[in-house]
């Protein structure tokens, strides 16, 4: 993998300072607990005890003698979320939430968007998120005629928590010349119930109707639900999703979808001196060739803003219940998800990228998807050996022992999302069967020498990586239900390292950003308590008190 070469300031024109706190976690092996760290700018200069800080700084020539900032708490590499969507979470926290901390049950959600409705100006639509049919009490999707109670005169849209589609009301069909008799689009989905009449559910490239017709699959690289603002609101959005990013302890990102949209935005942000996390971007993959024409064959930019790879879709989720089953769900066996390509349409385009040396990520989640994405790896790999290609696999939910195998062989990273199975899990298990209680099998991955990643998909489950490590350490879900074997689990340390080293790895940038040492970024997290020392089950609970990036702190809580 072509990594991103950045460039490194004369450190001698910073003041140095010492960096204390009640305890250091470095994530190195060796000295893994430090009693401090020295640092200049946005480096660290040395990372030991405060007497072996001051002698790296005496030695690099810094007079006098150095300032401390003592921190009260523990302190530990700032979380890499290698996977998230921050515009999109930037625009949905602007929406109505919809999750189940907010409405438990469907008339809970239509008087939210009642609320919403009633403070928005007419005309304009109102919009909710984050509803899991599953943990409804009704354990199903609303209807376009429950929706029709919030409004008949404007676009009413709640997108399930899959981020693959949602609910809409009559007047978003009747506006869009959708009736009964409307075609289900290529990839996507109008569902209709026994009488063939819409219920208002719609998936993937059915939500054409909310994006227009270029916005969800564009030649089948799979789907772009971000909705369309002027520029000056989607900074708007950014600002506030990367304030979110940081009040969870996050310092870098890897953007898992970016269009020329979010493009745009994160070049103004930069331009505007207004990006403090370190953002890298994955192209939605039918920029493949746009990119190629410019030349670029690997990562580009600097360490706040680079491109790292391409991003494809291998099949839909499975929270949306589009993840390519060929046997069909269980609870519905007509149901049997999507493709997004051929094999061979895949193959091509995983090799194209290859070929430039482009590192990809692929979302891909049922044993099928997973299989035509490792096919393409080797084919590629026989074609152009490269021992540190770093292909990636989104999500990865279901692998089977197998291909985990040939995950370890062809040097192929899964990014996981723990918090799916906590929001969740136990629609995986209604929707595939017993199967499902492997979701995300992390001590797998870990048993058979996988790399674990660990991330958030955000917006689908918040930027927490505190959350998520609690649930890669657990199993538990949301609702108190226990998935799996203990085979299946991680132990603290490894839920770390996945959220931290393995995660800056993931987007290439392990030479200076995922754990702390000299040479590295100054980027980390001071938590109120140690995880180490905190029961599995309460690590969600620790406060992240500062957030830090290049030295400089960005976040406190209060």
């Amino acid at each position: 993998m072509r990594k991103l070469s950045t460039f490194h300031p004369d450190v001698r024109s910073y003041e140095p300072v010492i960096v204390t706190a009640d305890r250091i976690h470095t994530m190195e092996p060796v000295h893994p607990v430090v009693e401090a760290l020295a640092v200049a700018g946005p480096d660290i200069i040395a990372a030991g005890t405060v007497e072996e800080c001051r002698a790296a700084l005496a030695e690099l020539g810094f007079g006098g003698a150095p300032r401390t900032q003592e921190l009260s708490g523990v302190v530990v590499p700032g979380f890499v979320d290698a996977h998230a969507h921050p515009l999109m979470h930037g625009q949905l926290m602007t929406w109505v939430d919809c999750g189940p901390d907010k409405a438990a049950d469907i008339p809970e959600m239509v008087k939210l968007l009642r609320e919403a409705a009633a403070r928005t100006p007419a005309g304009l639509p109102v919009r909710g998120f984050g509803y899991e049919h599953r943990n409804l009490r009704e354990r199903r999707h609303p209807t376009r005629f429950e929706l029709d109670q919030v409004a008949t005169d404007r676009e009413v849209y709640v997108m399930n928590a899959s981020g693959h589609g949602g609910v809409v009301n009559s007047f978003t069909f009747a506006a869009n010349g959708v009736t009964r008799d409307t075609p289900n689009p290529e990839g996507g989905e109008f569902f209709r119930d026994a009488d063939g009449e819409l219920t208002g559910e719609l998936s993937d490239a059915a939500c054409n109707v909310l994006t227009g017709v270029g916005g969800v699959k564009i030649g089948h690289h799979g789907p772009n639900f971000h909705l369309a603002d002027a520029p000056a609101e989607h900074i708007r959005q950014l600002m506030a999703a990367q304030d979110d990013f940081l009040r969870g302890g996050v310092t870098a990102i890897g953007d898992a979808q970016v269009s020329s949209r979010e493009f745009d935005t994160y070049l103004r942000a930069a331009e505007a001196g207004s990006l403090k996390l370190r953002v890298n971007m994955y192209l939605l993959s039918h920029l493949l060739g746009s990119s190629l024409d410019l030349g670029l064959h690997g990562a580009f930019g600097n360490d706040r803003l680079a491109t790292t790879g391409i991003k494809l879709y291998a099949d839909g989720t499975l929270g949306g219940w589009t993840a390519y089953f060929p046997e069909g769900y269980v609870d519905d066996p007509c149901r049997k998800g999507q493709l997004y390509h051929s094999p061979e349409e895949y193959r091509e385009l995983l090799r194209t990228a290859h070929a430039a040396g482009l590192q990809t990520a692929t979302h891909a989640q049922s044993p099928t998807a997973i299989g035509m994405v490792l096919d393409a790896v080797e084919a590629a790999l026989a074609e152009r050996p490269d021992s540190d290609a770093r292909h990636r696999i989104e999500h990865c939910g279901l692998p089977d022992n197998e291909q985990i195998a040939r995950m370890a062989e062809l040097g192929v990273l899964p990014v996981n999302q723990p918090q799916h199975h906590y929001n969740w899990g136990e629609g995986v298990t209604a929707a595939i069967g017993t199967p499902g209680e492997r979701f995300n099998p992390l001590g797998e991955f870990v048993a058979a020498g996988v790399p674990v990643t660990i991330s958030s998909d955000a917006p689908v489950a918040e930027p927490r990586p505190l959350e998520a490590i609690q649930a890669a350490v657990t199993r538990v879900t949301r609702r108190g239900v226990r998935l799996g074997p203990d085979k299946l689990l991680i132990d603290v340390h490894t839920a770390l390292h996945a959220h931290t080293v393995n995660a800056a790895r993931a987007i290439g940038r392990e030479d200076d950003l995922g754990s702390l040492r000299a040479g590295k970024r100054a980027d980390f997290t001071l938590l109120a308590a140690d995880p180490y020392a905190t029961p599995p089950e309460e690590i969600a609970a620790i406060e992240v008190r500062e957030t830090w990036i290049g030295g400089q702190r960005e976040y406190r809580a209060g």
